[in-house]
């Protein structure tokens, strides 16, 4: 017996696979291939189902056998005309990338094309995505640092940790061992440096001058032959002289000069 839309394979070590696929004003979409051929023809009447009537909406997952994710994009295709390999749909003004059904992340139009052509991932509490054979946390696209700490280095304004549109994410420290903290009622910038355990190496004015000591207690320690990577802070607002006029100014805790390894 027939079944529309399911295709019949042969894996690699001779099994049987039922591959589903549905075509949709001329274009020809993948759903999957499964183990079971009644399953894969409830895959492909769901997505028919889907896109020819109108009762469908993203945030109601209303089918048993069609994956989620095949849902979403469907589902953009059909409301909105345009086509992604990825989970978005559109809104006026921002998308939507669903992540699963209860982890829906925001985004504004302007970063449509990139997650339209990289899929998200999920692990340890972090997103990120994959590009060239690499893993990027996607908060860095923000400029939220590595290993940023939300309510210490960033907030989201609304509170909405998925939600990433950009007037959404206030950075608080933007460098690498910096943090923002008050003086009796003075802003200043405390610098520290993990080798076994936090070491101070100083309080600054300024966040650069903080960034600038940061990075110079790394040049000390591994001058003193300690071995730990560490990232260090790039500053584009200063020239190759004028950021070397700082870094000969600003002073470190003496401790760091003189520490060696055990």
């Amino acid at each position: 017996m027939e079944h529309a839309g399911v295709y019949t394979t042969k894996k690699k070590d001779g099994s049987i696979s039922y591959r589903v696929s549905v075509t949709y004003r001329r274009k020809h979409i993948s759903l999957g291939s499964y183990g079971d051929i009644e399953y894969a023809s409830s895959v492909y009447t769901e997505a028919r189902e889907l896109l020819d009537a109108g009762t469908h909406r993203p945030e109601e997952y209303l089918c048993s056998y069609l994956p989620h994710e095949k849902y979403i994009i469907l589902l953009n295709f059909r409301d909105n005309g345009i086509y992604f390999p990825t989970p978005i749909y559109l809104k006026k003004q921002y998308f939507e990338y669903y992540l699963s059904e209860k982890i829906i992340l925001k985004f504004d139009r302007d970063d449509l094309f990139f997650y339209a052509s990289h899929k998200i991932g999920s692990r340890g509490g972090y997103l990120y995505i994959s590009d060239y054979g690499s893993q990027y946390k996607i908060l860095g696209r923000y400029g939220v640092k590595p290993f940023g700490v939300y309510g210490r280095d960033y907030i989201m304004v609304n509170g909405d940790k998925n939600d990433f549109r950009y007037s959404n994410i206030k950075i608080i420290n933007s460098y690498a061992g910096v943090q923002r903290s008050d003086k009796n009622g003075i802003e200043c910038y405390s610098v520290k440096l993990h080798i076994n355990g936090n070491y101070n190496v100083g309080s600054y004015n300024t966040e650069i001058e903080a960034a600038i000591a940061y990075n110079k207690a790394v040049d000390t320690v591994h001058a003193n032959g300690f071995k730990k990577a560490y990232s260090k802070n790039y500053i584009v607002s200063l020239s190759s002289e004028e950021y070397h006029k700082m870094y000969d100014k600003t002073k470190i805790s003496e401790k760091l000069m003189t520490l060696t390894p055990s």
